[in-house]
């Protein structure tokens, strides 16, 4: 396993197909199905379609991608997080999501300003941007600690669901 880096609580490393059980039960939390939307992922083939051609398709592309966040004590999967390329932002952005058992105890933001350092000193991204729904109070309060400020409304070209776009 390729690790990324490590905090005092938590480690991130990259995803494997061996992580499919893991990317069902987090893409089916209710905290992904209502602030990230419903990927369709129920069983072992679709999980590993998603890592495929999401996150590990990244690593090759990119260079980074959404990784795995593990407890550094027993190696607990409890989140993802990481930075993702679209073709329709100006900056890549920094996304994450926990399972609902570790939300409320810093770990969210423990590793996103771990990522944002990362990204700047190890990666030389100097901007980076962050989208969240309006109503993810949690996830725009993390944005703004990690030092993102609101830009203003924004939209995928092929949505009309409106989302609120941060940046540094």
């Amino acid at each position: 396993m390729k690790y990324i880096l490590e905090t005092e609580r938590l480690k991130l490393r990259e995803f494997t197909t061996s992580d499919t059980g893991f990317i069902i039960e987090l893409l089916n939390s209710p905290g992904w199905l209502q602030f990230i939307g419903d990927r369709n992922v129920r069983n072992q083939e679709q999980a590993e379609n998603y890592l495929v051609n999401g996150p590990l398709k990244s690593y090759r592309e990119n260079g980074f991608g959404l990784w795995m966040v593990e407890t550094k004590d027993d190696q607990k999967a409890i989140g993802m997080s990481g930075i993702l390329n679209r073709a329709d932002l100006e900056n890549p952005d920094i996304g994450f999501a926990y399972l609902p058992a570790f939300n409320g105890k810093g770990y969210a933001y423990e590793m996103a300003s771990a990522i944002m350092k990362y990204v700047s000193g190890e990666l030389n991204i100097p901007k980076i941007s962050a989208i969240t729904l309006p109503g993810n109070a949690s996830s725009i309060r993390l944005l703004e600690k990690i030092g993102l400020s609101y830009v203003k409304p924004f939209s995928f070209p092929d949505s009309n669901e409106e989302l609120l776009l941060y940046s540094n």
